[in-house]
């Protein structure tokens, strides 16, 4: 289902030079001194478009470190007075908003845990009412794309134009090496939802470690996102807050230099003439798979009525185990991943339960 969402292209309200947006900047604001001299090492490397620091720091348990508070605007300010970067900082309720604002900050965000609460987002948008100014709204804490798209509608609605999203992950029960799992297809499902929206990838929420900061950030360039925002600090040993997944200023300048930036288009004709031969076969590929899954489910239906006739239950968790073992094995044959292979096999297996379940307790033709 497509949202329309009134906004201005990112183009049109930052200044890129055609390349991804970039934010860096440290994840808390601690000192004066901190802030600055990080600023003025990102301004050096040319590659940084925009100083982030978070200034109020939502944290999970009371007694932690929660931000510098609104102190840390002033540094901001002379960050960009001298250094000519553009500043950035996360905002949870309509004070942020009017203090960051009365200071100069260029640009807003409301975080993870903010989206994932609906009041807190009216009450950030309340606060923007009448205001020009950029707003990034990160993915829901938890992978829920109706709060994403809510927020945005809701930020949208106060008469935000210069609107974008951010990809930051969702948190997971399972423990992987990610902090947060990327969960890439919700963001494309974001991006289908709203095409217009820019969307920029958070690598170090997704990360939790600066190891794996470059890998996620290939990725977000090849999933066609625009840009990053990345934490990165004077000397992350010493960081107050997320110090793991803090990169120095160099680092960060490496791993940009590093990055192979793609087009979603290309003016080469022959490209597109080889790309449309391929897209047809694969048209034809999924029609005829269609096809088969609907023959699929037609025998699945015929099994319903038999095992109806013959008072047999539909579930028989023996076969469906027989089932998965095989085809996962055919699968890693094919080169296909057990993820994929076993979410297939379960979407197959609901939809001919269901099938099952619509003739199980249909009377024979000849009982009727």
């Amino acid at each position: 289902m497509k949202h329309t969402l009134d906004i201005a292209p990112l183009k049109s309200w930052i200044d890129t030079g055609d390349k991804p947006l970039i934010i860096a900047g440290p994840c808390s604001a601690e000192t004066e001194e901190q802030v600055v001299s990080t600023a003025h090492l990102l301004a050096n490397t040319g590659k940084v478009n925009v100083l982030r620091a978070g200034i109020w720091k939502p944290r999970t348990r009371p007694g932690e470190f929660e931000g510098i508070g609104s102190v840390g605007l002033a540094w901001l300010k002379r960050a960009k007075e001298e250094t000519g970067l553009l500043t950035a900082t996360e905002v949870a309720t309509a004070k942020h908003v009017e203090e960051a604002l009365a200071a100069g900050v260029d640009i807003l965000w409301v975080g993870a845990r903010s989206t994932a609460n609906p009041f807190t987002v009216q009450e950030i948008a309340d606060a923007l009412q009448g205001v020009d100014v950029p707003v990034f709204v990160k993915n829901p804490v938890n992978p829920d794309l109706s709060l994403w798209i809510g927020a945005l509608e809701r930020i949208n609605r106060a008469g935000i134009k210069k609107l974008g999203a951010i990809h930051r992950g969702f948190s997971s029960f399972e423990k992987t090496a990610f902090r947060n799992e990327p969960m890439w297809d919700l963001a494309v499902q974001l991006k289908s939802a709203c095409p217009e929206l820019p969307i920029i990838n958070d690598p170090s929420h997704i990360c939790g470690n600066r190891e794996l900061i470059p890998y996620i950030s290939q990725k977000a360039m090849d999933m066609d996102q625009q840009g990053l925002i990345v934490e990165s600090h004077i000397d992350p040993s010493v960081a107050w807050t997320d110090a793991k997944q803090q990169v120095t200023p160099a680092a960060l300048a490496d791993l940009l230099d590093h990055l192979a930036v793609r087009h979603p288009e290309s003016n080469n004709p022959i490209f597109d003439d080889k790309l449309a031969e391929l897209r047809q076969q694969i048209d034809k590929l999924d029609d005829a798979i269609l096809k088969q899954i609907g023959d699929r489910m037609k025998i699945a239906e015929k099994i319903g009525e038999y095992k109806r006739d013959n008072n047999v239950t539909i579930l028989q968790v023996s076969r469906w185990d027989e089932i998965v073992e095989k085809r996962v094995q055919l699968a890693k044959a094919l080169s296909l991943s057990e993820d994929f292979a076993t979410k297939y096999l379960e979407l197959l297996h609901n939809e001919s339960i269901r099938k099952q379940n619509e003739v199980m307790n249909v009377k024979p033709v000849a009982e009727a």
